[in-house]
Formats: structure tokens, sequence, C-alpha cells
């Protein structure tokens, strides 16, 4: 299992931040390179929630179907994606930190496979340098710089 953890001092109440990080539709607004977000269930926040988020990914689009598996107002959101040969398992959380709030986000990619485990550690420097952005974007959105803020 590989673990790729992120975390960003944000000065905005947790409330906030996690209206961004826990609503699948803000969550785009904040993020510049989600092209496109697809709902596959009725619901559309919480858990339950099933999607197909796409991005942009230097020339290129790339797809991923996510499910919400764990959703606890002001406190945290797991999102679930099984694709090639991996579970992706990334968990955001809020917590008041002075006067703003600490975003944390882990993710875990689980390997089902042997292929899957050698791709992962191939690509695992690009995510991380993908998931840093995406925080960094988050952070300038909730503190009113970012696109759509």
């Amino acid at each position: 299992m590989a673990r790729i953890t992120a975390v960003r001092t944000i000065d905005a109440p947790v409330e906030k931040v996690f209206a961004v990080v826990g609503d699948v539709e803000q969550f785009k607004k904040a993020i510049p390179h989600i092209v496109k977000v697809e709902f596959l269930s009725e619901t559309r926040k919480g858990v339950g929630t099933k999607f197909k988020e796409t991005r942009r990914m230097g020339k290129r689009e790339a797809a991923a179907v996510l499910e919400v598996t764990e959703w606890v107002r002001n406190d945290r959101i797991r999102l679930v994606s099984d694709m090639h040969g991996t579970v992706w398992d990334s968990v955001f959380t809020v917590k008041p930190a002075g006067g703003g709030t600490e975003l944390t986000l882990v993710m875990d990619a689980n390997a089902k496979n042997f292929f899957a485990k050698m791709m992962n550690a191939l690509i695992m420097g690009m995510i991380r340098k993908a998931l840093e952005k995406d925080m960094d974007a988050v952070k300038a959105h909730c503190e009113g710089g970012g696109p759509g803020a």
C-alpha cells in the first residue's frame, strides 16, 4: 500500500472548508482542472453519492468514478475509487487551527495485483503533485482567491 498525505492551514472557518471538500459540486468549482462531474447516483451529497469526475491532466483528460463512503459534517469525507487494479481511498479531514482550519488529505493506494503495484510506483510522484495542487486550489478558493470564490 502506498500513502500520500497533504496538509494545508486555511484562513477560513471549518464550516466553509468542509462545504468545499464535502460537496462534489463545490469541490469542482474550487479545482480548475476538473472539467466535468457527472452524477451516477440519485444522491448528490453525503454517503452514497457516486460520480464520474473528468480532469485535465496536461494535454489529456482522465476520468475516475468515485463514491462517498463516509461523510461527517464539518469533520471528514471519504471517497473511494476502484480502478486499474487499485482501490484509491481518500479521506479529507477538517479541524480548527488557530483562527482557521487544518485540512488534511490522506490517500491510500491499495494495489490488488503485481502489475497495479508496479504502475502505482511509477505514477505516485505525479499523483502527489496533483493532490498538492488540489489542496492549494482549495486553500485559495476558501480564502477568496481561487476560481469561483
